[in-house]
């Protein structure tokens, strides 16, 4: 999914009006976000943030200094394992990451939806829909995939789990 729909799909899910405009820079096409009021914000992830600060729902982002580093951790995995791999093996490899990893946790951050979840599933989706070799899927356990949806309240109403 191109950086700019699923920002677009973000917005949405975090109940913002529509109007922002996406362009994107360079090789890699990393998004760009002009904002009304200041400078212009680079990258997928740091426009995430913004958004969601946007929108008030700042939880999204960590709630204590550690979740908010494990977000943040999990934010940079996404940009430098997930973007820009589609071999075989990378899908293996990062599926069986977050297998290990999602062991005993609910969430990325433990027991707490995070922006870390919906935008690592965002990320993930493109995979997810490419699997044509049921052997990469068949290992992983512990591998769920979160959304938010705008049309419930709590953090964890929101979240629509489809396991893979």
């Amino acid at each position: 999914m191109a950086a700019a729909a699923e920002l677009t799909l973000l917005e949405k899910s975090l109940g913002l009006s529509k109007g922002n405009k996406y362009s994107a820079q360079g090789e890699r096409q990393i998004p760009v976000l002009q904002t009304n009021s200041g400078p212009s914000l680079t990258g997928l992830t740091t426009i995430a943030a913004h958004l969601v600060k946007q929108a008030n729902k700042d939880y999204l982002l960590g709630s204590t200094a550690e979740e908010k580093a494990v977000v943040q951790q999990w934010l940079e995995y996404r940009v430098t394992r997930v973007d820009g791999h589609s071999s075989k093996d990378d899908i293996r490899a990062v599926l069986k990451d977050l297998n290990s990893y999602l062991e005993d946790k609910v969430y990325l951050t433990g027991y707490n939806f995070t922006l870390a979840d919906i935008l690592l599933y965002y990320g993930l989706h493109r995979f997810i829909c490419q699997l044509l070799w049921p052997s990469v899927i068949s290992p992983v356990t512990h591998c769920s995939l979160e959304v938010i949806s705008p049309v419930h309240s709590s953090p964890r109403e929101q979240a629509v789990t489809r396991d893979y």
